[in-house]
């Protein structure tokens, strides 16, 4: 009987053991949940406030391009010329309303257009046409009222110049009106002086947001 009270109690004991340690892994598992659930949470909720930050910058960053300063030069060889900062520079899909008729700055198309000394009998699409003076062209805009005979000297002025690009756009105030990157300026005749003028300080001018960037390989119409 000594014996097998021996075995029995060592049975109890075993038993025991058991199933203390279960008790004892079950509590480690749902400690283990706790601080996994906890440290998800916490995770979360750093993401969430760092993307919300992170928009919140977008968003003012944003709001600061889309304030868009002009001004006019009043004295100097381009006196009228009217001009703009704080342009956006970022590449988007489909139509963008611009601030100024022909744009000379702000967010456009991924692909520019042909720039190198290329005249075109249309109109372009200008989303196109402002990636261009983004690289440093200038681009001639016409309208009906401009002679052919002022037409034809621009062509001429636009294909001997890489860099440049011209093309007809009636909606604009003046029969011709030269463009680059934040820069604009009017005027009724090809025989200006200042149009030879705007040629040489603006095609890869000191104004272009990125020098020397392809004028090829582009939209071709």
């Amino acid at each position: 009987m000594g014996s097998k009270g021996s075995k029995t109690k060592g049975a109890a004991d075993r038993r025991a053991k058991i199933e203390e340690l279960r008790r004892a892994e079950k509590a480690r598992e749902r400690r283990y949940r706790i601080i996994t659930i906890t440290s998800v949470t916490v995770i979360v909720a750093g993401l969430a406030v760092g993307g919300y930050f992170l928009v919140d910058a977008s968003d003012k960053k944003e709001k600061k391009e889309a304030k868009v300063t002009a001004s006019v030069v009043k004295t100097g060889e381009f006196k009228g010329m009217k001009t703009w900062k704080n342009l956006g520079r970022t590449h988007v899909q489909g139509s963008v309303k611009y601030a100024m008729s022909p744009p000379v700055g702000g967010n456009h198309n991924q692909v520019w257009q042909n720039c190198n000394g290329d005249v075109y009998p249309k109109p372009l699409t200008k989303e196109n046409a402002v990636h261009s003076l983004e690289h440093g062209a200038v681009w001639v805009t016409y309208t009906d009222k401009a002679s052919k005979e002022d037409i034809a000297a621009l062509s001429a002025r636009v294909k001997k110049t890489p860099y440049s690009l011209m093309s007809p756009y009636q909606e604009q105030d003046a029969p011709i009106v030269l463009n680059a990157w934040g820069t604009q300026l009017d005027v009724e005749k090809a025989s200006d002086p200042r149009v030879a003028d705007f040629f040489k300080k603006y095609v890869q001018g000191k104004q272009t947001p990125e020098p020397g960037a392809y004028c090829t390989n582009g939209k071709t119409s």
